[in-house]
């Protein structure tokens, strides 16, 4: 026997229907709906789906395992496949030592799929990446999208590969070495085939900036949270991945005793004993919080990291002299020493882009550097800018290497973004295929009032409904025939490779790091045990007090007897003698 089974709470009546036969169903107390019927296969391609009341429209099942016909379409049943798993000898990896690679399946190769995808992964290996990220595979309407407008978090995007495409995916990965995370959102649901609210109260009455947030602490919220905490383990466990990145913690409203956060860390922690193998949760926060990556038993959340945007735009700043919106406050070389040292610019200090005290100190001497992700881009940080140009279509060769030694060579776990490696040219846009076109203008006008407050007036936005900004921010492999191109990749496996076989780069206690600079002459060193990262963010050449055995340069640097000049725009890393 099958058992199909919904929480529906808010209907009076809920039928089901399996290929147009109609199957009434019964409520239990908890508002739970069940009926069992003759068994129909976990795989088979049979379509089903629920009937509310009197309406006659079939919805999907909230729960559905697999949507072939897209997610206003009826569900599938799904499991996956044990035979096809081939990673047996597959024991994880810890997030410390890890180095991050962000991809979006859709744009990273021509063809957009899962197994187009793995037949560049040798290319990541050879870079020296130990974890491959990826945004939202989950369900969304239409052919193409961030995935952040999910609306089936159990469902595989179809067009990706499907459930089976992440499995062939999970697999190869583990095959060349590498680990698997994946971007998941909790915060909100998209506003294009949502369907859950006509189940039930997932959402809330508080709203954040992509719309409604998720029932978590009000009336009927247990099985709300259930939801969340069962999909994320379906991920780990069902899926085989290694992590899970948060999307946008701040926002998810939760005033019970035990936050979602915590509740999930410990089931996570669970699941990973019987697994025999390290899960890692990741977040995005906005707070500069360090309750966030704090141990449960001292009060934290228990999640293992965190990204770090306060680096970013410490290091994006200082080398492209940027200043609009939240990088008001950063810039000078004082605020990247501060961070590089620190973890947090903002820790208890004021913003003037929020208008307000911002963030918490973190403690260092208890909490890793390992625990927060830095990097040069990320797909906000691209894709949020008015045109999604990458550093890349601004910056010299030699400031866009400056970034890398600068997030590569600090105590920090490392990210890139795809095509950082090799200074890609293509943008990465916000893109979006919304079939409802109501959704599809408010989404474009939205993009144009979010540029105008972070400070891009008067900029002609890439309509996101247009498949041309879809096309646009595809990869061009063939980039990496031309010189300059080649010439960016090698110092990225170069420094890679260094911080793999130095341990001072990996070494992640703050109180280890030094920085000294010249705000004047712009140049800044970071010390790394017997490592001297020097870079000079002018133009012009400098004269950095500092001498040495050089190992790793942009360009090459002139030892003297008392100093090393150093070419404008270029990095070198010394030992000392």
């Amino acid at each position: 026997m099958t058992l199909f089974e919904v929480w529906a709470p808010r209907p009076a009546r809920v039928r089901l229907d399996v290929a147009g036969d109609i199957h009434s169903m019964r409520r239990s107390t908890d508002g739970w709906w069940r009926v069992e019927l003759p068994d129909i296969g976990a795989n088979d391609e049979v379509r089903y789906g629920y009937l509310l009341d009197d309406d006659p429209t079939v919805l999907p099942d909230p729960r559905s395992p697999r949507q072939p016909d897209g997610v206003h379409a009826r569900s599938a049943r799904y499991t996956v496949d044990a035979t096809r798993w081939t990673d047996e000898r597959w024991t994880g990896r810890p997030l410390a030592g890890a180095v991050f690679y962000e991809l979006h399946i859709g744009t990273f190769t021509p063809e957009g799929s899962f197994d187009a995808a793995i037949e560049r992964l040798d290319h990541l290996v050879d870079l020296g990446v130990t974890v491959v990220e990826l945004m939202p595979v989950n369900a969304f309407d239409g052919t193409h999208n961030w995935g952040y407008d999910g609306v089936l978090w159990y469902a595989v995007h179809e067009p990706y590969g499907g459930p089976d495409g992440l499995q062939r995916f999970v697999n190869a990965c583990h095959a060349r070495g590498l680990a698997v995370a994946l971007d998941v959102v909790y915060n909100h649901l998209g506003p294009s085939g949502n369907y859950l609210p006509r189940f039930a109260p997932y959402l809330s009455a508080d709203a954040n900036t992509w719309g409604h947030g998720l029932n978590l602490d009000g009336p009927y919220s247990d099985p709300v949270r259930a939801f969340v905490i069962e999909n994320a383990l379906r991920w780990l466990r069902d899926f085989h991945l290694d992590a899970l990145r948060l999307d946008a913690v701040h926002a998810l409203v939760d005033h019970t005793a035990t936050h979602l956060l915590a509740e999930l860390a410990a089931e996570v922690e669970r699941l990973a004993t019987a697994v025999r193998r390290p899960l890692t949760l990741i977040a995005e926060s906005d707070r500069n919080d360090p309750i966030v990556i704090a141990p449960r038993a001292a009060g934290g959340y228990g999640l293992h990291g965190q990204w770090n945007d306060d680096m970013h735009h410490a290091v994006h700043t200082a080398v492209s002299g940027e200043r609009q919106g939240y990088y008001s406050d950063f810039g000078s070389l004082r605020a990247l020493e501060h961070t590089l040292t620190h973890g947090f610019f903002h820790a208890g200090t004021y913003s003037s882009f929020r208008r307000r005290t911002h963030g918490r100190p973190l403690d260092t001497t208890v909490t890793p550097a390992s625990a927060l992700l830095a990097y040069t881009c990320d797909h906000d940080q691209i894709g949020n800018r008015a045109l999604g140009d990458r550093p890349s279509a601004y910056l010299t060769d030699g400031q866009l290497a400056i970034k890398a030694a600068l997030v590569l060579c600090s105590p920090y776990t490392p990210m890139l973004f795809m095509g950082e490696e090799w200074g890609a040219r293509t943008p990465f846009q916000f893109f979006t295929s919304h079939t409802d076109p109501e959704v599809a203008a408010a989404t474009a006008h939205g993009r144009v009032a979010e540029f105008a407050e972070h400070g891009w007036p008067g900029v002609e936005v890439p309509d996101p409904q247009d498949p041309a900004t879809f096309h646009r921010s595809i990869l061009d492999w063939d980039e990496l025939e031309q010189p300059r191109h080649l010439r960016l990749l090698s110092c990225y496996r170069r420094l890679l490779a260094l911080r793999r076989s130095r341990s001072e780069l990996s070494d992640p206690w703050l109180a280890h790091v030094s920085v000294d600079y010249d705000e004047v002459e712009r140049w800044i060193v970071v010390r790394r045990g017997a490592l001297r990262l020097l870079c000079n963010l002018s133009e012009d050449e400098v004269k950095v007090p500092i001498t040495g055995v050089s190992l790793l340069f942009w360009e090459a640097p002139t030892e003297g007897p008392s100093a090393t000049t150093m070419p404008g725009h270029s990095f070198a890393v010394l030992e000392d003698r």
